[in-house]
């Protein structure tokens, strides 16, 4: 079975970086770039753009809020019309990159608060989606299994891959733990092994309660602000590996 590995990159600005974003596009087949409001700027935004084309790794978009400071983790109120506004601005500027180094973006996922605001709200997502089709009717959109994000996507006749998130602690009900909580955030190798082998033998993860909570996923999430995030996505693609799958970018997975 094929398995995308994907990261949020470029997620720094100017001579400011995050992690190191060149040593991650050797792991993962799909990038999630960052578009300019919460991170990333335009020479960042290229230069992911040419290393993805270089390797061979999936190139997305990963809009968020415009809140540099806040990471794009703090929620603005925006109307529908403006949030759908800020996704068309983030994606239409590196499908714009991406054409002038001749490739084209495939996937969007979105950054924290403006991925949470639209999962909440089933219009609104729509909305988004209805945009984001326009745009680009063969787009694939990254989400969390069972969510609106998801059904939106398909109502709205656009692709959808679902994720599972490797280095973030889930609850009984299937929604992540909140960041601020101990243990939130998986940074140990034996415990982050222990998941993805567990994912990847049973399509479960073991909650934050303790219970066992099934997972459909065909992607594999690292957030590139975990630390040690590279050696992380490391382990990650060595797992997949080594259970006899093969890592390939979204639109492979999803032809298979």
């Amino acid at each position: 079975m094929k398995i995308d590995v994907n990261s949020d990159m470029g997620e720094g600005f100017g001579v400011y970086q995050l992690c190191d974003d060149d040593a991650m596009m050797n792991i993962v087949s799909s990038a999630n770039i960052a578009c300019g409001f919460h991170a990333g700027d335009p020479a960042i935004m290229t230069n992911m753009v040419r290393l993805a084309k270089a390797r061979g790794v999936g190139i997305g978009a990963h809009p968020g809020f415009p809140d540099r400071q806040g990471f794009g983790r703090r929620e603005i109120p925006f109307s529908d019309d403006e949030i759908c506004q800020l996704v068309a601005y983030q994606v239409g500027a590196l499908m714009g990159i991406a054409a002038a180094e001749g490739v084209r973006v495939a996937h969007v996922s979105f950054h924290a608060a403006l991925g949470n605001v639209i999962n909440r709200d089933e219009a609104l997502a729509l909305r988004v989606m209805s945009c984001l089709a326009r745009l680009d009717a063969s787009f694939i959109i990254f989400s969390q299994s069972d969510t609106i994000i998801e059904r939106a996507a398909i109502a709205a006749g656009l692709r959808s891959l679902t994720l599972f998130l490797a280095d973030r602690a889930y609850q009984a009900n299937g929604q992540l733990v909140p960041r601020g909580k101990p243990g939130a955030v998986i940074n140990d190798e034996a415990t982050l092994r222990a998941r993805v082998r567990q994912f990847l033998q049973t399509s479960s993860v073991t909650t934050y309660e303790g219970e066992n909570l099934p997972l459909r996923a065909r992607s594999i999430l690292v957030h590139s602000d975990t630390p040690g995030s590279v050696e992380l996505a490391t382990i990650i693609r060595s797992e997949i590996e080594a259970s006899g799958n093969s890592v390939a970018p979204a639109s492979d997975v999803l032809a298979q």
